[in-house]
């Protein structure tokens, strides 16, 4: 691997990259889909407490295997740490996160803040979202505001950016410089709307797109073809969602309770024969990604392992996808080891220097 395809600032890994030409942000994701690597991505599953270590533990298990990580914005409308609040600390290590923006819990006002937060940050990728309703989550009471939805969300951002402004017409000392993400479902009715539906995100300001998890293979085909029809591919780069099931009784809870996933009999049926079902979910997963990764269009995949992120890094080697390719890893640098010798030198050399002066006062 060639030392430029590391993308890393050689100022410091937590520092922005050079700007290229053509290129919307700073970061490394688009970098990889711009060159016409098969990109990946994953989500890191955010915890539910104040400590940073728990947010590098289970970033680290990506380290080596994935060119982004989705920073989760309180999805199903459950509370978790906040989106910005683990940016922030995966930017501080040179990460590179996409930060997830559900229109659910703020307004307008709060929204282009955290944009400009974000982006300060080092933040480079945003994915725009509507948010699922309160009444998915578990405080139900709680009150939504829905100020913006995902489209009006991916034109604010590109106000910002492209004009300068925000949307009341003032200015921008500095805008943001932000590639623009957005969702889309193949797998959801109206199927023949969703690809005209991704063209007007598109208009909107989307520049990538995650899928929601593909199980149909052939549904996908058809929505690919739709979109390459429609000249979407020429656009956008598009990333298909896939992840393992962990059961057969999972997948049916799954079909029967989370809107928007399709899961066909065919998938459960391949389960419920295998001997280790969790074995199986994790090959079934590889297989999809083996088909996905042929489809025309198809720009790289979301891996999504909720509660199985130990399994990203066999799905993404075994699937062969990188095709000898290391995406982004931290690594132990030798200035990390000069700056933890030099801080046991300060602090002995200040025991030693608290000695000698007790010896003076006590003479």
């Amino acid at each position: 691997m060639t030392a430029h395809q590391r993308d890393e600032n050689p100022a410091g890994i937590h520092l922005p990259l050079d700007p290229l030409p053509g290129h919307t942000s700073r970061g490394r994701l688009e970098r990889v889909l711009r060159r016409g690597e098969f990109a990946v991505t994953t989500e890191l599953n955010p915890p539910d407490s104040a400590d940073p270590e728990d947010v590098y533990n289970r970033a680290r298990i990506f380290d080596g295997w994935v060119d982004a990580i989705n920073a989760v914005d309180a999805s199903g409308a459950n509370c978790h740490m906040s989106s910005v609040g683990i940016c922030a600390l995966l930017t501080r290590m040179g990460y590179a996160p996409i930060m997830q923006i559900a229109c659910r819990d703020k307004n307008r006002i709060a929204i282009q803040g955290d944009v400009l937060g974000g982006a300060a940050m080092g933040v480079a990728n945003m994915l725009c979202l509507t948010g699922d309703g309160v009444q998915a989550g578990d405080q139900p009471g709680a009150k939504p505001v829905f100020d913006l939805d995902s489209m009006s969300l991916l034109e604010t951002c590109r106000i910002m950016r492209d004009n300068g402004k925000f949307l009341s017409g003032r200015k921008l000392t500095t805008p943001p410089q932000i590639f623009l993400g957005a969702a889309v479902n193949p797998f959801a009715p109206p199927y023949d709307f969703r690809p005209i539906h991704l063209g007007k995100k598109i208009a909107a300001g989307a520049q990538f797109a995650q899928t929601q998890y593909c199980f149909d293979v052939p549904m996908f085909k058809t929505f690919m073809q739709k979109a390459r029809d429609l000249g979407h591919t020429e656009k956008l780069f598009l990333l298909c969602g896939v992840g393992p099931l962990a059961s057969a009784k999972t997948a049916k809870w799954i079909r029967s309770n989370v809107p928007g996933i399709h899961i066909p009999d065919a998938v459960i049926k391949r389960l419920e024969g295998a001997q280790d079902q969790k074995k199986e979910g994790k090959q079934l997963c590889i297989d999809i990604i083996n088909e996905v990764k042929e489809i025309p269009g198809v720009a790289g995949i979301h891996v999504m392992a909720y509660r199985q992120e130990e399994y990203v890094a066999e799905i993404v080697d075994e699937s062969g996808v990188l095709k000898g390719r290391q995406p982004w890893k931290r690594e132990i640098r030798r200035d990390d080891q000069l700056v933890a010798e030099r801080l046991d030198h300060i602090l002995h050399d200040e025991i030693t220097e608290t000695q000698v002066d007790m010896v003076k006062t006590a003479h």
